[in-house]
């Protein structure tokens, strides 16, 4: 039986820029997630219907809610946070 074992990020804390960044990361996740289910033929719809290929998370981002932009938030936090935890440094420029 498969037994997840991610790496262990739980020690790791980000800068506050980090942290300011998970946002804009997660918009992007739903984005990319959004182009991936319109290209397989999924539309929007008030239900999800795996049959019917209808969910209710097509939508804009902003307009999604907090537990939907949660999914997305902990993705993206745990992949800032696993760069770090492999040595990787994130810096912007200018």
């Amino acid at each position: 039986m498969y037994k997840p074992n991610p790496i262990d990020t739980s020690k790791i804390e980000l800068p506050q820029d980090l942290l300011e960044l998970t946002e804009k990361i997660a918009e992007n996740v739903h984005e990319n997630w959004s182009i991936g289910r319109i290209a397989d033929g999924w539309t929007y719809g008030e239900t999800r219907d795996d049959d019917k290929k209808t969910t209710p998370c097509l939508v804009p981002y902003s307009e999604l809610s907090d537990s939907e932009k949660e999914y997305d938030r902990v993705t993206a936090l745990q992949t800032l946070k696993l760069i770090v935890a492999l040595g990787y440094k994130i810096s912007k420029e200018g």
